[in-house]
């Protein structure tokens, strides 16, 4: 229970895409006690709520209702007079076609405190998605939003109005409605050859576009089994879909690709391979566990703060943000690196030190631990001393390359890399999956354990380097890629170059 009064926030999720998500509608998630969340939401928005926050799922579907609106406006008072922070999580825009009207107007009627998170609203972020402009010159001077489910002749709709507006109608949850929609349109005076499309689950991964005249869309629609979610759009813009279109063209659209990194490591791949149109699934196969409160690693933060190391070995981008954790706890800053030359594997991990006011003077660009070695070839390392920080249980190329050049090594373990098992959900999105990323041996080794050491039939599978292609082989599965350079740019182009 949180401390403070209970509040509620009525938090738009956007369309679908999750890059939609406003930064607020994050924060709000992160110091939830209670989020009561709708069934359109963003895929993997809940990954924001804090650890111990209560999920209460209220959707509804057409055929479904399920809870009430009465019973979620009942459910936000109660919470929020126990002193909870409650976020009422509602997909697309609270305010347009979401009821977050009638839900603010009972909270004020209670007398409980509330904020409005406004979000991008289907209706604009669905069609552009679409290339489909609501507002164009020349073409399309207003647009106007209604709802799609007329129901009966006495709907309060006037469609005498709506066939004489002057620009763009987009009509929310209108598919089942749709040749009711069509017909008292032309039968109003709007021209049934009119340019119109459906658009189907906007800006998610197997988003859908249907076009086709005004009076022909409900076949076309039908027979394509086009179903909700959707909105329907009617005006002289949809044309422009033909020239403009953008969403369907990228690289990776249709594809789904499964990121088995840990999760505080995935988000960089996760938002490339999005940004690249690829429906990604998250089954991280492993979790990163500090070990930075030893003995060990606080000996060689006493050491660097002495100046008693020439050179510090830093293998994982998570290596740089758990030594820098543990010199923060010593009272201590990125001074303590000043007298001592700092190598790294990989451009990533430079970019992790660099966040902390370090530039790498030795960077690794094959990420692998060879590829450390080979950086560290033209080194005199004859009696100097050197901090190699890495994870449990990892190989002692480095260490052993080092000692055998005459160089006096200190190991200090910061982490290790914990088996994690995947939910049924995310196995079951697994299993129907176009490609699979391994970035480490250990993801292989946890995400075929999980998957009863079988891969997805017809799955294509990509390696970040040799040491995690040796661990597929060694499991009978011969990689179809293997990245070049090792790093995450050279995982993505190793699967694009896999993509038809």
């Amino acid at each position: 229970m949180s401390e403070t009064a209970g509040k509620v926030f009525l938090v738009g999720a956007g369309p679908g895409d999750p890059g939609l998500v406003t930064v607020r509608a994050l924060e709000l998630l992160a110091r939830a006690d209670v989020v009561l969340y709708d069934r359109l939401i963003p895929d993997g928005i809940l990954g924001a709520v804090a650890d111990g926050a209560e999920l209460v799922y209220v959707g509804k579907t057409p055929d479904r209702p399920g809870i009430s609106q009465s019973q979620i406006e009942e459910l936000l008072i109660a919470h929020a007079r126990a002193g909870h922070q409650v976020v009422r999580l509602k997909g697309g825009d609270p305010f347009v076609f979401g009821r977050g009207g009638e839900e603010a107007e009972a909270l004020a009627e209670a007398g409980v405190p509330f904020e409005v998170v406004p979000a991008v609203t289907a209706g604009v972020a669905a069609t552009a998605y679409a290339g489909i402009p609501v507002t164009h010159r020349g073409l399309a001077s207003a647009v106007a939003f209604v709802t799609g489910r007329p129901g009966n002749a006495n709907d309060g709709i006037d469609w005498d109005a709506l066939a004489r507006f002057p620009g763009t109608l987009v009509f929310y949850m209108g598919v089942r409605e749709l040749p009711v929609i069509a017909e008292r349109l032309i039968a109003a005076g709007r021209d049934g050859g009119e340019p119109a499309a459906a658009v189907r689950r906007g800006s998610w991964p197997d988003q859908q576009v249907v076009e086709a005249s005004l009076a022909d869309l409900p076949a076309r629609v039908a027979g394509a089994g086009l179903e909700a979610p959707a909105i329907i759009v009617v005006g002289p813009v949809v044309e422009l879909r033909e020239r403009i279109a953008w969403f369907e063209n990228r690289p990776l659209v249709g594809s789904r690709v499964v990121v088995t990194r840990a999760r505080a490591q995935a988000s960089g791949l996760v938002d490339r391979l999005r940004g690249l149109g690829a429906e990604v699934v998250e089954a991280p196969t492993i979790r990163i566990e500090p070990s930075i409160d030893s003995a060990e690693v606080a000996a060689a933060v006493d050491g660097l703060a002495v100046g008693g190391y020439d050179y510090v070995l830093l293998t994982s981008q998570n290596a740089v943000r758990l030594l820098f954790e543990a010199i923060g706890r010593a009272g201590l800053d990125a001074r303590v690196l000043a007298g001592a030359k700092v190598a790294v594997i990989g451009p990533a991990t430079a970019e992790a030190l660099a966040a902390h006011g370090v530039r790498a003077d030795i960077t690794a660009e094959r990420f692998v631990a060879e590829g450390l070695v080979e950086a560290l070839a033209g080194e005199d390392l004859e009696g100097r001393k050197l901090l190699l920080a890495r994870a449990a249980g990892g190989r002692r190329v480095i260490a052993d390359a080092v000692s055998e050049r005459g160089g006096l090594v200190d190991e200090v373990v910061l982490y290790s890399t914990v088996a994690e098992q995947p939910d049924a959900e995310v196995i079951e999105m697994a299993a129907g999956a176009d490609f699979l990323t391994f970035a480490s041996s250990s993801s292989v080794t946890n995400f075929l354990g999980a998957m009863d050491g079988r891969i997805p039939s017809g799955a294509k599978v990509v390696s970040i380097g040799p040491a995690t292609s040796a661990t597929l082989r060694a499991n009978g599965i011969e990689p179809d890629a293997e990245a070049n350079p090792h790093n995450l740019e050279g995982l993505i182009q190793a699967l694009l170059s896999l993509h038809p």
